[in-house]
């Protein structure tokens, strides 16, 4: 798979994971105490970041027309990861963005 195309995936994910921690009520299931707004507001701009340079990414490896339609295929997987993962395992959420980001360097790198 094009490294692109991953990476991709990976900002989509990457950014709705910090748009879902970027609410005070998300980020309590982490076990961790209630954050500072800073924090969040961090968090958050760092989600949206994240999903424009998602965005980027699916224009530079499809085009304009068809990297649209990419980025909301890659939105939807990641929403529906994190849908279904976040009441059961929220801390794995975390660990699994951390992980396929070395995952990703290793692949870029070999």
């Amino acid at each position: 798979m094009n490294l692109v195309l991953m990476a991709g995936l990976l900002l989509a994910y990457t950014g709705m994971l910090g748009l879902c921690l970027g609410l005070e009520r998300y980020y309590k299931q982490l076990k961790q105490p209630a954050p500072a707004p800073v924090v969040l507001r961090a968090l958050r701009c760092a989600g949206w970041m994240a999903l424009v340079a998602s965005y980027a990414c699916c224009v530079q490896a499809w085009g304009t027309a068809m990297g649209s339609v990419a980025w909301f295929g890659n939105l939807s997987l990641a929403a529906l990861a994190l849908v279904f993962m976040l009441p059961y395992t929220p801390r794995l959420l975390v660990l699994l963005a951390g992980t396929s980001w070395v995952v990703l360097g290793i692949a870029a790198i070999g």
